[in-house]
C-alpha cells in the first residue's frame, strides 16, 4: 500500500511540474492579472490562448464570460457562461452571472410554459454533465455488485432479505442513471445550441444573402442549430421560428 501511494504522489508531482501544466497556469494567472487591472481585452486574449491550445475548463469559460460582460459583449458573455455550465451544471457562480447577463437580451421570445413534470425532468437531467452521470452510473453499479455479494454471503434470512431489497432498489437507480446518461449523451451529440454573438442578425429564408429576410434576432439570444450548408446555419427559435444565418454570427455552446 505504501509503495502504491508513493507511486501516485510521484505521478502527480510529474504532472503538476510538467511544462504543459505550468504553461496553462502561467497563462491563466496572466489573464487574471489583466482582469484585475481592468484590461479586459488583454485578459480575453490570454484566456483564448488556452482555448486555442485545446484546453477547456469551467474556470476559463467563466472568466471569459466575465471579461466579455465587462466589455458589454453580451452575446459572448452568455456563450461562455453557457459553456461553463455545460461542463459544470451545478456551478452557482456561472448560473448567477448567466442570469444577470440575460437581463441585457433585447429579444423576448414568447413560449408556452412547459408542463411541471418536464421541468422536474430537465432539472434532474441538468444536475450533472455527461461525465457526471457516467460517474454516478459507475458508483451505483459498484453498489449493486456489493448488494448482490452481500445477498449470497448473508448468514441470516433477515440479512438476505435486506440485501435483496437493497439490490432491487439499487438496480432501479442504476437503470435511471443509465437512462439519464443516454439522454444526456443524445442531447450533446444530436442537439446543438448556440448563442447570437453579433449585435443583430438578419435571418434569411435560405442559405443565401439574396434570399428573403425573415426576421431579425439580437445579441445574446439562444437558438438551436438544425442544419448547416457551407458557411450558413439553419436555426430554430424557442417559439418555433426558423431561418438561416451566417455561421460566424453565432457561437456554438
Amino acid at each position: 500500500m505504501k509503495s502504491y501511494l508513493i507511486q501516485i504522489v510521484f505521478l502527480l508531482t510529474i504532472l503538476l511540474s510538467s511544462p504543459a501544466f505550468a504553461d496553462v497556469t502561467s497563462i491563466m494567472q496572466k489573464g487574471n492579472e489583466y482582469y484585475k487591472n481592468n484590461q479586459y481585452q488583454l485578459a480575453i486574449d490570454e484566456y483564448n490562448k488556452l482555448i486555442n491550445q485545446g484546453y477547456e475548463g469551467t474556470s476559463v469559460f467563466y472568466n471569459l464570460g466575465n471579461a466579455h460582460y465587462r466589455l458589454g459583449q453580451i452575446g459572448y458573455s452568455i456563450l461562455y457562461f453557457e459553456k461553463a455550465l455545460k461542463l459544470s451544471p451545478g456551478d452557482e457562480d456561472s448560473k448567477h452571472n448567466l442570469a444577470v447577463a440575460k437581463l441585457n437580451i433585447k429579444d423576448k421570445v414568447d413560449t408556452l410554459p412547459p408542463f411541471f413534470i418536464f421541468n422536474i425532468w430537465e432539472g434532474l437531467l441538468a444536475s450533472f454533465s455527461a461525465t457526471g452521470w457516467t460517474i454516478v452510473a459507475y458508483v451505483i453499479f459498484i453498489l449493486l455488485l456489493l448488494c448482490i455479494i452481500a445477498y449470497f454471503f448473508s448468514r441470516s434470512v433477515n440479512q438476505q432479505r435486506l440485501s435483496f431489497f437493497a439490490s432491487v432498489g439499487t438496480g432501479i437507480l442504476l437503470i435511471l442513471a443509465v437512462v439519464m446518461l443516454s439522454v444526456k449523451l443524445n442531447k450533446e451529440f444530436k442537439i446543438k445550441d448556440a448563442v447570437v454573438v453579433d449585435s443583430s442578425v438578419i435571418v434569411k429564408s435560405s442559405p443565401d444573402n439574396s434570399s428573403k429576410d425573415e426576421f431579425v434576432i439580437q445579441e445574446g439570444l439562444k437558438v438551436r442549430i438544425e442544419d448547416n450548408i457551407d458557411n450558413w446555419l439553419k436555426i430554430r427559435l424557442a417559439d418555433g421560428k426558423i431561418g438561416w444565418v451566417p455561421e460566424k454570427s453565432v457561437g456554438q455552446i
